[in-house]
């Protein structure tokens, strides 16, 4: 291990011990390094910081800093990981030129699909609580990690300016396209939510590998990566929750006639989520989420489309056509979920409405 990172670390973080420590590589790293920091005291996680995926990590410092004084007044029944502060009182430590945060170590299990339908309900319910939890942080004090990141209209117009200067598409990528511009009214609808919906701190991303469960997978232990956390709306959460845990297959698949939308999975998520936010939520709310995961698929795939079209600069992808599939993807799992509007508008009014 770097031994230079040994004693800086230990020089911001003065409860480390360098002749205690080991520093191992942990997980996948996809995004951040993220390194195992090991003692006879204790386990951390320590995060050494990717800003050419995330430009601006102060804002995210600030933003967790917000949430810091809020975990110092108010509990949360599970753990939310934050930075823990350095010697100079911030949640980054710069070390020959990269910025580091430290963390401690949650143990549990976390899952890339559900293995049982009540897991969608733990989950959901947590993201909930989470939203419940921060809604005495002003919206307007959070600083935007990625500029724009579910704004549908601008990524509606985006796929708009970039196709204008596409000639020669292939017929499926025509049909794709004209599938996605006759989806305008969705976007129009969004806009008016604009105006009616409160803006709340929300998490942005709350797929389900983002909580780590208890080793029994009976609860949530923790709710991780909060590096897009910021302010915006309920519909993102629990709208990115039916899009990655409702649907039948992942966003990669490619077998076309089994995608579809899982009433009985959407039922599970919209009682956990509504359980949480459900004694501050407003009415305008309450409705947007019923069409939150068409909202946040049709931003997927209009995102998926856009970088196909511009060469796959921003998602990677194992294959060149990637990106058109995960958009394919996407446009099939939103006609489902349009087809079954009317059956989940049923089980919005019996889980909403129920009294």
């Amino acid at each position: 291990m770097n031994h230079q990172l040994d004693s800086r670390i230990c020089e911001y973080y003065p409860f480390l011990k360098r002749d205690e420590l080991s520093i191992t590589p942990f997980g996948e790293g996809l995004i951040h390094e993220t390194l195992l920091v090991e003692s006879p005291k204790g386990k951390w996680i320590l995060q050494g910081f990717n800003e050419k995926v995330f430009n601006y990590p102060d804002r995210i410092d600030h933003n967790l800093g917000l949430l810091y004084q809020q975990a110092e007044k108010k509990k949360l029944p599970f753990t939310l990981p934050l930075p823990l502060l350095n010697r100079d009182r911030s949640g980054l430590s710069e070390i020959n030129g990269l910025k580091y945060r430290l963390f401690e170590f949650v143990a549990g299990k976390t899952l890339q699909q559900i293995e049982q339908i009540e897991q969608a309900y733990i989950a959901a319910l947590a993201y909930g609580e989470f939203a419940s939890w921060a809604k005495d942080i002003p919206a307007q004090s959070m600083q935007e990690t990625i500029p724009h990141f579910h704004r549908l209209d601008l990524r509606f117009e985006k796929l708009i300016e970039v196709s204008s200067s596409k000639g020669n598409l292939e017929k499926e990528e025509v049909e794709i396209l004209d599938f996605y511009f006759s989806q305008k009214p969705l976007v129009d609808w969004y806009q008016k939510q604009l105006k009616l919906l409160p803006l709340r701190v929300v998490h942005n991303d709350t797929k389900i590998n983002n909580v780590i469960f208890s080793e029994d997978l009976k609860r949530v232990s923790a709710v991780i990566d909060l590096d897009t956390l910021m302010g915006g709306y309920l519909l993102y959460d629990f709208g990115d929750l039916v899009r990655t845990v409702a649907c039948s297959l992942t966003e990669t698949s490619t077998q076309w006639d089994a995608i579809h939308l899982i009433p009985e999975i959407f039922s599970k998520l919209l009682q956990g989520y509504w359980e949480g936010i459900e004694t501050f939520a407003s009415k305008e709310e309450a409705e947007s989420l019923i069409l939150g995961g068409e909202v946040m698929t049709m931003i997927m795939g209009l995102r998926f489309f856009t970088d196909h079209l511009q060469g796959n600069i921003y998602y990677r992808v194992s294959y060149p056509e990637q990106n058109f599939h995960r958009a394919k993807n996407q446009m099939i799992f939103l006609k489902s979920q349009q087809s079954q509007r009317e059956a989940l508008r049923e089980i919005w009014k019996e889980i909403v409405q129920k009294d």
